[in-house]
Order: C-alpha cells, then sequence, then structure tokens
C-alpha cells in the first residue's frame, strides 16, 4: 500500500485544487492512486479522469469511483483530440518521463492549459551537500539515493523558465514552496518544489511569465 501523502504533496495537490475552476475538465496524468483527482472532484465539483499504468494504483482509483485508464504516458495522447480538456495536470512526474519534451507539447495540445509540479534540484540544501560531501544529494523534496530514484531528470526553477522561452510557452502562474510556506525570494536557490500553470503562447508572441533570479 502507498504510504500516506507527506506534508508536500497534499500542500501542492491543495494548492494545484486551487488554481482549477470549477466544474472544470481534467486529465491527470501519472494520477497514482488518485488523491488529487479525488481532491478536485471534492471541492471543484471536476470532471475528471487519470491515466496510469500501475494495476494497484488503478484498482484503488476505481475504489474510490474515478475514471482512470492504463495506459503509460511516455506513448502520448495521440487519442485526444485538441483542446479536448480545461487542465492536463502532471503533478511530480515530469522529472520521471524520457520524452518530457514531447509530454509537454501534447499536454499543451491536449488541455488549453497545463498545471505541473516538481522537485527544485538546485534547491541550496542539495547544492549544499553536492559541494561539501561530494555526493547526490538527498532532501525532504528529493528523499531518494541514487540507486533508488525514480527520477531521470534533475531540472531546476530556472531550467523549467528558460524552456518555456525557448518553446514560447507562456507561463500563467508560478508557486514556490519551502519547509516554511511560500516564497518570490529567490526561488531557485530557496524553494523545494514549484508549481507551474503555463499555456501556448498567444499570436502577439507575448510569454506572460514574471522574470525570475538567476541565483
Amino acid at each position: 500500500m502507498k504510504p500516506k501523502l507527506t506534508q508536500y504533496e497534499q500542500q501542492e495537490h491543495l494548492l494545484i485544487a486551487e488554481m482549477v475552476h470549477e466544474q472544470a475538465t481534467v486529465l491527470d496524468l501519472g494520477c497514482g492512486n488518485g488523491e488529487l483527482l479525488e481532491l478536485l472532484r471534492e471541492r471543484k465539483d471536476v470532471n475528471g479522469q487519470g491515466i496510469e499504468i500501475d494495476d494497484e494504483a488503478i484498482y484503488r482509483c476505481v475504489q474510490k469511483g474515478l475514471t482512470v485508464f492504463h495506459s503509460d504516458i511516455e506513448s502520448g495522447l495521440g487519442e485526444y483530440p485538441d483542446k479536448t480538456f480545461d487542465y492536463v495536470i502532471m503533478n511530480q512526474c515530469i522529472q520521471e518521463i524520457f520524452e518530457i519534451d514531447l509530454l509537454i507539447s501534447e499536454s499543451l495540445r491536449v488541455g488549453r492549459e497545463v498545471i505541473l509540479s516538481f522537485s527544485n534540484f538546485a534547491y541550496i540544501q542539495a547544492r549544499l551537500e553536492l559541494f561539501f560531501f561530494g555526493k547526490s544529494p538527498a532532501t525532504v523534496a528529493l528523499p531518494y539515493s541514487w540507486y533508488n530514484t525514480p527520477n531521470i531528470h534533475f531540472l531546476s526553477i530556472k531550467d523549467f523558465r528558460e524552456y518555456c522561452t525557448l518553446k514560447k510557452i507562456s507561463i500563467l502562474r508560478e508557486i514556490y514552496l519551502t519547509n516554511w510556506g511560500q516564497t518570490r525570494f529567490w526561488p531557485n536557490l530557496l524553494a523545494t518544489n514549484a508549481i507551474f500553470k503555463i499555456t501556448r503562447n498567444d499570436k502577439h508572441g507575448h510569454i506572460s511569465h514574471i522574470s525570475g533570479d538567476g541565483i
């Protein structure tokens, strides 16, 4: 059985739910046991469905009365027409996907907006552990050893901002989580986790994200 949600997971779920409007259509990629979908159904009355590859997780979703399809999100979202959903959600999964550029592109095609979250590998504790101890860092937000981590991409907030600029993706909202709450001050250094709401750039080429620190 999957362990109880951590404080970080609970906080992220609540903040993601706050970004979603009432009665929206939602696709949750890699939805796990369905905790986020269940929260969105209870709080926002969404019409939601998930995609998950783990059979036991799907079974737990079905027990909650959720609609979940057995599929590997690595294979893309080709079966969905453009703008099928109001939101596509990728909660703590982009660092685990091989073809992440393809998946983000497909999510932006299928959803009017995309909400995603990830752990910030440039967090100060991770930097200090790597610098002083010369070993792969483990933090509260990245609680894995090198040999059992599910992560294959170790991105930072700065990395993702630069990616959005390169791909002409508009950032509609940014939330940065710390051990004590949220921050807007030096997020690439101080934030453990980040949540972004993004969409395709408008026809005038305006990118609406806030310029961040370079730390």
